[in-house]
């Protein structure tokens, strides 16, 4: 499959999946000490998981999470804004990574980290229902992926990533465990196999681009007034950049 054809069924996937992740946004993107949404704004009840944050019995529409819905409401993204995430992110991993085998681990992952995001965002949460199975599903995926011909990276590294970043985000829960949250260490393993998988310069400036991400939206919110210096802010998504960017400049 030459490049354009594979950047262009990558964005169609990317679309595609993005477009099943509002209703699981909506449903995940509550406090941790709740349980997942289980009726929309209007009090009817949601069926499944995925798909689009439409209720089917909220004909006037009054609530966001009813038919008309704009790209940002006030209970989470909306389907345009997902899928256009998804998209992208997909469309740049097949263009530096090119039709190697491990192509189809990072198409597979993407939405799930997509989703994560916008949960932390809204809410500051990382469910473990997303992070463990995400961590599990990259490693079982990448031993896959490594018997396969055409593949470059390495599944040993992968692991012993996924064990070292986990590691070091977990020392620094110890550390401050106001300032990272516990979920975090969950997702660091994730990212960890996904980064390992290109090698220790791979995990270690997806690693620092993670925090130079972070640091860059907490100065911003400082200096506009929004935050303090000790404010709280979500850091699954800038973990999740840093790790993105790791992955591309590994997979170039």
């Amino acid at each position: 499959m030459n490049g354009p054809l594979l950047i262009a069924c990558a964005a169609v996937w990317g679309a595609a999946a993005g477009a099943l992740l509002p209703r699981a946004a909506y449903r995940f993107s509550v406090p941790s000490e709740e349980d997942w949404r289980e009726r929309c704004p209007g009090g009817h009840a949601i069926r499944g998981w995925i798909g689009r944050a439409r209720c089917a019995e909220c004909t006037a529409a009054p609530s966001p999470y009813g038919p008309g819905t704009h790209l940002m409401e006030s209970y989470g993204p909306s389907t345009p804004l997902l899928a256009t995430a998804t998209v992208l992110l997909c469309a740049a991993l097949a263009a530096v990574t090119g039709p190697r085998p491990e192509l189809a681990v990072w198409l597979l992952i993407v939405p799930v980290g997509v989703l994560l995001a916008a949960v932390d965002l809204r809410v500051q949460r990382l469910p473990d229902v997303l992070t463990l199975p995400l961590a599990a599903a990259a490693l079982v995926l990448l031993g896959l992926v490594a018997l396969l011909p055409g593949h470059a990276g390495d599944w040993t590294t992968a692991l012993l990533g996924a064990l070292a970043l986990g590691a070091g985000y977990f020392v620094l829960f110890l550390i401050n465990p106001s300032g990272m949250g516990f979920g975090d260490v969950k997702l660091a393993l994730g990212a960890g196999a996904v980064l390992g998988w290109y090698g220790w310069q791979a995990v270690l400036l997806g690693t620092f681009a993670g925090f130079v991400f972070g640091a860059l939206y907490g100065g911003a919110l400082v200096v506009v007034g929004k935050a303090g210096r000790k404010t709280a802010i979500p850091f699954g998504p800038f973990l999740l950049a840093g790790a993105y960017t790791g992955l591309l400049v590994g997979a170039a």
